[in-house]
């Protein structure tokens, strides 16, 4: 099955993320070179130009959310990848709430899935979950 323009989107993002953390490009630069690739349409560029932009300017913020929910784990000690995925995750909870949030969650998951491990699935999924609850919960109160 083909990804959805969306997936593929968020899938340049973490690309565009981890080679960011893995070499000297910055972030804008990264992503065109990234982007040139998938010859997205208008609508799905910028959907990916928004993500990146607010997980560039808000990772502080989500690596908070991480430590917090990640228990018995240093945020260091986390794969790099499944933290970018974490990242684009809850900043797109956050930060572009017209994204349903079981889509959120389940294209993190494909995405740990894809580019690391089943068990990194099950832990995004985790981190995510709780993420959600505590959410609601500040939410709620």
């Amino acid at each position: 099955m083909t990804p959805s323009r969306r997936t593929l989107a968020r899938e340049t993002v973490l690309q565009t993320l981890y080679a960011c953390e893995h070499g000297e490009l910055e972030p804008q630069q990264a992503f065109e070179s990234i982007a040139e690739i998938e010859q997205f349409d208008e609508y799905d560029l910028e959907f990916a130009k928004t993500l990146l932009s607010r997980v560039v300017a808000h990772s502080g913020e989500a690596d908070e959310h991480i430590s917090r929910l990640a228990q018995n784990w240093v945020l260091e000690r986390i794969a790099a990848i499944d933290r970018s995925i974490l990242r684009m995750a809850i900043i797109e909870l956050t930060y572009i709430p017209d994204t349903p949030v079981k889509v959120v969650i389940n294209e993190a998951i494909e995405l740990a899935k894809r580019f690391s491990t089943v068990e990194s699935s099950k832990f995004v999924n985790g981190i995510l979950d709780s993420f959600i609850k505590s959410r609601d919960a500040q939410s709620a109160s």
